[in-house]
């Protein structure tokens, strides 16, 4: 139980330090709205999601109100798409987006995800008619999230996928020029995706998951950053019991939460997500916890050994405060949604080249990377496989959100607002991966997927 002290630290956290639920979101399970009739499934779609999720955002507003706690968003996920519309006779699942949408809309969430494929290790027919639908699905619409899967430690990396969704993401960027290329922003593409992940735009329900599901999304920097500064000079295993004792404390408002809302619901409470996800607010940036660290600025050297520090203390400290931790749980470097990660960007200490060695050790991947407009397809491609071999190599998940932003070049700027911020335009490698990509096959799995 927590005791008086315990709710006075947890509310001062909330008052100054950013301390919020990033989300609660509800997983709803489409498998059972599968109709040949692309219509007739739209409509079962819609009726299921606004059935089932009618109450989401009216309940998360009452627990705010009666807990004092920010619940800062309340989203959707579904079944992934290509798995629901398989059955039906259509080209195009632009339509099935447009419900999605619709249904988004009619809840009050501001964003749904499962325009999904998992193609890790081949692709059906529906696969590749809803990887060839994301451009305008993500034009048309305005809060659909759309994800791909293209390798696992079990099955290898899917190099013709990783291909096509070079490709895939310089369309979408093209077909939303007019917004900076902000299409790519909602597309996530994945290795070792998780089935229970809250955080947009990433999110689907698994087909593991229950009929319907709330799964919570915590997060916190400001508090970890403001907790470091009382141990200024401290050897690390102090530095990982302060960051341990700060995670415990904002999962546990996370489990009370999505235990509460899912009481007050009817369904099921998933998971706690301990991630600590970013704003580009100051005072609430992974970057500025690893320069606390004793860093003179995020990128320079030993930036990947303090964020190790900081992802393991996070998930020791995390899994003693729920049951129930899973999604990323980590610590998130999206580049554009981090004060600190946009000011090294600037300046040049934080380049491509280090936020991947820095993936190898975080919760997901290249997040939120804004590259000039004319970079190729296949770069973004080999850019994609990259990521996608540190997944599969190491049994973690890493993705890649990235935006090739139209018109724009190297030290320009990308303006996306809202918790999506803005980031800096940074260099690629100018020599091409265009023969590698197009060699297309399947890389092989590694000699760890062999663990029966």
């Amino acid at each position: 139980m927590l005791n008086q002290k315990d709710i006075l630290k947890t509310l001062d956290m909330i008052d100054k330090r950013h301390l919020d639920i990033r989300t609660i979101t509800m997983g709803i399970s489409l498998l059972d709205c599968s109709d040949p009739d692309i219509d007739r499934c739209c409509e079962k779609i819609y009726a299921k999601i606004t059935r089932c999720a009618r109450d989401l955002v009216k309940t998360g507003e009452e627990i705010e109100r009666e807990f004092g706690i920010p619940i800062v968003n309340k989203r959707i996920s579904v079944t992934p798409v290509a798995l629901v519309a398989a059955a039906c006779q259509t080209d195009s699942y632009v339509k099935i987006a447009k419900t999605l949408d619709a249904a988004a809309v009619q809840c009050g969430v501001n964003f749904i995800g499962g325009f999904s494929a998992l193609v890790q290790k081949g692709c059906t027919e529906a696969d590749w008619k809803l990887i060839r639908s994301i451009p305008e699905a993500l034009a048309c619409t305005e809060r659909v999230c759309a994800s791909v899967n293209v390798g696992s430690t079990k099955a290898g990396i899917n190099m013709d996928a990783v291909a096509q969704m070079g490709r895939i993401i310089k369309e979408t960027a093209q077909i939303t020029a007019e917004n900076d290329g902000l299409g790519c922003a909602k597309l996530v593409v994945f290795a070792n995706a998780v089935e229970d992940n809250p955080f947009m735009a990433g999110a689907f329900h698994g087909v593991g998951e229950p009929e319907c599901v709330i799964n919570v999304g915590v997060s916190g920097p400001g508090v970890v950053y403001h907790a470091l500064q009382s141990v200024k000079g401290q050897p690390f295993d102090v530095v990982a019991e302060t960051i341990k004792k700060t995670a415990f404390q904002i999962t546990r408002m996370g489990q009370i939460v999505g235990q509460e809302a899912s009481k007050r619901l009817g369904v099921p409470f998933g998971i706690v997500d301990l991630s600590l996800a970013p704003t580009p607010a100051v005072g609430d940036s992974v970057a500025r916890i690893l320069e606390e660290m004793g860093l003179s600025v995020c990128g320079t050297h030993g930036t990947t050994a303090a964020l190790a520090l900081l992802n393991d203390a996070v998930k020791k400290g995390g899994v003693m405060a729920s049951n129930h931790v899973g999604g990323l749980s980590g610590a998130f470097i999206p580049v554009s949604e981090d004060e600190g990660m946009i000011a090294a960007a600037e300046n040049g200490t934080l380049t491509l080249s280090k936020l991947e060695a820095m993936t190898c050790v975080c919760s997901v991947g290249l997040d939120m990377i804004a590259v000039p407009g004319d970079t190729p397809a296949e770069t973004i491609s080999a850019i994609i496989a990259d990521e996608a071999a540190i997944g599969m190599i190491n049994s973690k998940t890493t993705a890649v959100r990235i935006i090739p932003a139209p018109g724009k070049v190297v030290g320009d700027r990308v303006e996306m607002g809202g918790l999506l911020g803005s980031a800096p335009v940074m260099p690629v490698h100018s020599e091409s991966a265009a023969v590698f990509v197009d060699r297309g096959g399947r890389i092989p799995a590694p000699i760890q997927s062999l663990k029966n």
